[in-house]
């Protein structure tokens, strides 16, 4: 009788890493110049996603710098930004300047995300001990005893087994390596979500990157279109044409200058982005580590979302590499990771979660109240230096990581 069984193509590396974003793409590059044959699972066939983080904060283009890619990241599409910008009820303000960090570039990025990505791959793909399987999901976790030793995944030929001396799941807020570790996170109650749109960008016309008033607006400079995100109450859009008129409206009274080009947007232009701020208590199990938007995932509000996936990767390397050459980490060596890394991610989950309500539409308290500037507003407006501390907040984060490759 026929075997007609598939069998599992077979891997063997000292690290394998789930899901191709920026954390699981910028370990695998660090990994892999650091001696570690490394493998990264990648589902897509592409890196063509909605909803993904487009934006590069000053301590990620350093980083970028140390590992030789910031010129060939600079040649690609995107928009500077040296200040970050708001707009309320037709007064400019500045919130955050980024002239005085001590950085080599003193401006947030904005690159749709797949450029970055591909950028990462790209570098990753000259390093012989880099392998990148797309279309490749992970499906489960292989156990020696109580350690996991590897993961089952299914790829466009069939089922692949692949074995490491460590898992790191990079695989997202609904990721399937933290599912199969049995890792249940602790979310935070959502008040916001978000709703993501294009219109087009006349001529070198220039918006601020906030507007609010009553609601408030996320306009990203495009090129040949904005990138535009409204912020709505959590649970509450219903797509109909009634609740797009209401949309329309809010958008004309907040941008007066979209006005005309809102009136053109269709139900099927809008895409609902639901926003979750949660993270694990523990990212870790033997033979096992989550790290980014799988430990933690993050509101978009501040675009901190890729660079904080970016430090979780660096921290990785620089903690993991010198082990993973030699032999596997140690579920103690796994937990320092989470120790330098959780405190950055709490904070700013914290602030994520008391920025959400005040930018509300209709909101009683904060920049959706009736009346002049808010005492917040008037404030920045006449202390430069609490403007370019914010910038250092923004630009760098609470703990940035430096690339320490052997």
């Amino acid at each position: 009788m026929d075997d007609t069984t598939v069998r599992p193509y077979r891997l063997t590396v000292d690290c394998v890493i789930a899901g191709g974003g920026p954390a699981g793409l910028m370990l695998g590059l660090l990994l892999a110049r650091a001696g570690v044959d490394t493998i990264v699972l990648e589902k897509h066939a592409d890196f063509l996603r909605d909803f993904r983080g487009d934006t590069i904060h000053p301590s990620t283009q350093d980083s970028l710098a140390e590992l030789g890619l910031l010129d060939e990241f600079l040649r690609l599409p995107h928009a500077d930004m040296s200040q970050v910008g708001l707009r309320y009820r037709g007064q400019d303000v500045v919130l955050a300047d980024f002239s005085r960090l001590p950085t080599r570039r003193h401006a947030i990025a904005f690159m749709p995300q797949h450029h970055f990505l591909d950028l990462l791959a790209s570098a990753s793909a000259r390093e012989p001990r880099h392998r990148l399987l797309r279309r490749t999901r992970v499906t489960g976790l292989i156990h020696d005893g109580e350690r996991v030793a590897g993961v089952q995944a299914e790829g466009p030929d069939g089922p692949v087994e692949v074995r490491a001396r460590l898992v790191v799941g990079c695989d997202g807020r609904d990721s399937d390596v933290r599912r199969a570790a049995g890792l249940v996170p602790r979310r935070t109650r959502n008040a916001m979500d978000v709703l993501w749109f294009r219109l087009p960008r006349i001529g070198d016309e220039r918006l601020p990157l906030f507007h609010a008033g009553d609601g408030a607006l996320v306009v990203i400079d495009r090129g040949d279109f904005f990138q535009v995100a409204h912020i709505i109450r959590a649970g509450t859009w219903d797509p109909t044409p009634d609740a797009l008129d209401r949309m329309r409206e809010r958008v004309a009274r907040l941008t007066p200058t979209l006005a005309e080009r809102m009136a053109a947007l269709t139900l099927d232009d809008v895409k609902l982005l639901t926003v979750r701020i949660e993270r694990l208590r523990r990212w870790y199990r033997d033979g096992l580590l989550c790290i980014g938007d799988a430990a933690h995932a993050m509101s978009p509000a501040g675009g901190v979302g890729v660079n904080l996936a970016i430090q979780d990767a660096i921290a990785t390397a620089n903690l993991l590499a010198p082990l993973l050459r030699h032999g596997r980490p140690t579920p103690a060596a796994l937990a320092r990771v989470q120790r330098r890394r959780a405190f950055p991610a709490a904070v700013v989950q914290r602030v994520q979660s008391g920025m959400q309500r005040p930018m509300l539409f209709g909101s009683d308290k904060g920049l959706g109240s009736r009346g002049g500037l808010p005492l917040a507003l008037r404030i920045l407006r006449r202390t430069p230096l609490l403007r370019h501390a914010l910038g250092r907040l923004i630009g760098l984060g609470l703990r940035p990581e430096h690339v320490r490759l052997p």
